[in-house]
C-alpha cells in the first residue's frame, strides 16, 4: 500500500470529502492543473500495462486543432491523485500514476473532452527493436538498460536479490516491455510502473505470511459495500519446471522442477489435486541454481490458494495490486485476500470494485 498518514485509512470509513487532482504536463514544459468532471484509473496486475486512465473535462481548448497544438499534446503526460479533505484546511493526496497522454477527443464546441492515457511502461512497449538487441549482465541491470533505452531519466528500483543472467538476444520488432518481464521472471519477479511513475522489480507478496494492510469490513464504521466469493482450480499449478538453454554462449541445457511438497497443502504434488505443472523457459537461465530460484519463486504465485473474490468498498486510492486485505463479511466470516485489480474513480462518489486472486480464512 502506498504510504499514508495514520489518519488517512480511518477517515475513508467516515464521512469525508474526497479530493482529486489532475495535472497535464505539456511537452513545452508548461503545467496545467486540469479541471475535470470525472474519469477513472483502472489498475490491474494481470495486464501488460498495469495502469491506465480516463479523464473527462469541459475544457474544449485541449482538443488539438493545429500542428502546434498537436506538438504540445504528443508526448504530454498526466499526473493524477486522489485523497481526502480533512475539513480543517488540510488535504492529503495519494498519487494514482504518471501517464502518457494517448488521445484527446470530444465535441469541439460544447465538450465534454475525454483524455486517455497509459502508464510509462507503454513508452517502453511501443519502442520496438529496429535492430537485434542483446541483454546481458544481471537481472536488475538488464531490466534497467531496457527501460532507460526508451526513458533515459527513468528510475528503477528493485526489492529482489540481483542475479546474473545468460545472454538473450531479442529480434527486430520484438516488444522490449515483454523482454523486461522475461528477464524479471528469471528471478521469479515482475516489473511495473508504480503510482509515482517509478519502475519497480519485485516479487508477489506471500498471502500466507504477509500482514494485511487494510480491513474491508461490513457494518457500522466499515467500508464494505458488497462482495462475492468464488473457487476455481483454473491457473493453479503445483509444480514449475524452469528450463534454460543458451546456445548463444554454447552452454548445456539446465532445468529444475519445483513442486508443492507439503502433504498438508490442498495442492500437494502427490495428493488428490494431482500433478499440474507450469513450464517456464528462458536463455537467461544458465545454471541449475538459477532455474531453481526462478521455479521456486514462480511456484509461490502459481499455487496461490485457489479462491477469489469480487468486492465493492468505499474508494481507497492508496491500495496497490498484490496487497493483502482482510475482508469481514456481513455474516462475520473473515478472510484474507490478495488484490488483483481495482478502479479508482475521479469523481466524489463512484464505486470501487476490487478483484482478488487468492484467499484464505483469517484465523
Amino acid at each position: 500500500m502506498y504510504p499514508v498518514s495514520d489518519q488517512f485509512l480511518p477517515r475513508l470509513a467516515e464521512s469525508h470529502t474526497p479530493v482529486t487532482r489532475v495535472q497535464l504536463f505539456h511537452t513545452d514544459g508548461s503545467v496545467l492543473d486540469l479541471g475535470h468532471t470525472g474519469g477513472s484509473v483502472p489498475v490491474d496486475r494481470g495486464q501488460a500495462i498495469r495502469r491506465t486512465c480516463t479523464v473527462t473535462t469541459a475544457d474544449v481548448s485541449l482538443i488539438p486543432r493545429t500542428p502546434t497544438d498537436q506538438l504540445a499534446v504528443y508526448g504530454s503526460r498526466l499526473r493524477i491523485a486522489r485523497g481526502v479533505d480533512y475539513g480543517d484546511g488540510s488535504q492529503e493526496f495519494v498519487p494514482l500514476g504518471v501517464f502518457r497522454l494517448d488521445s484527446v477527443e470530444g465535441d469541439v464546441a460544447e465538450g465534454p473532452v475525454t483524455l486517455h492515457g497509459k502508464d510509462l511502461s507503454a513508452c517502453v512497449a511501443d519502442d520496438k527493436f529496429t535492430e537485434p538487441y542483446k541483454a546481458t549482465g544481471t537481472v536488475v541491470g538488464a531490466i534497467t538498460a531496457l527501460i532507460q533505452r526508451s526513458l533515459p531519466a527513468a528510475d528503477v528500483i528493485s526489492t529482489v536479490a540481483d542475479a546474473p543472467i545468460g545472454a538473450r538476444t531479442f529480434d527486430v520488432e520484438a516488444d522490449p516491455w515483454a523482454g523486461v518481464q522475461e528477464i524479471a521472471a528469471a528471478a521469479g519477479a515482475e516489473c511495473y510502473a508504480n503510482a509515482d511513475g517509478v519502475f519497480v522489480v519485485s516479487t508477489l507478496p506471500d498471502l500466507t505470511t504477509t500482514p494485511a494492510v487494510w480491513e474491508v469490513a461490513a457494518g457500522e464504521g466499515g467500508v464494505y459495500v458488497s462482495g462475492s466469493r468464488a473457487m476455481t482450480s483454473d491457473n493453479v499449478n503445483n509444480g514449475v519446471l524452469a528450463r534454460g538453454e543458451n546456445t548463444e554462449e554454447n552452454l548445456p541445457p539446465v532445468s529444475y522442477l519445483a513442486t508443492d511438497d507439503d502433504p498438508t497443502s490442498p495442492t500437494y504434488w502427490g495428493g488428490p489435486y494431482g500433478r499440474r505443472p507450469l513450464f517456464y523457459s528462458s536463455s537467461t537461465l544458465t545454471t541449475v541454481n538459477a532455474c531453481a530460484q526462478a521455479a521456486n519463486l514462480k511456484l509461490a504465485a502459481a499455487k496461490a490458494p485457489n479462491a477469489s473474490g469480487d468486492f465493492s468498498s468505499l474508494p481507497n486510492p492508496a491500495l496497490e495490486p498484490g496487497d493483502i486485505i482482510r475482508v469481514i463479511h456481513p455474516d462475520g466470516s473473515r478472510e484474507l485476500h490478495q488484490v488483483q485489480s481495482f478502479t479508482v474513480p475521479l469523481d466524489t462518489g463512484g464505486d470501487f470494485p476490487i478483484a482478488t486472486i487468492s484467499a484464505k480464512e483469517d484465523e
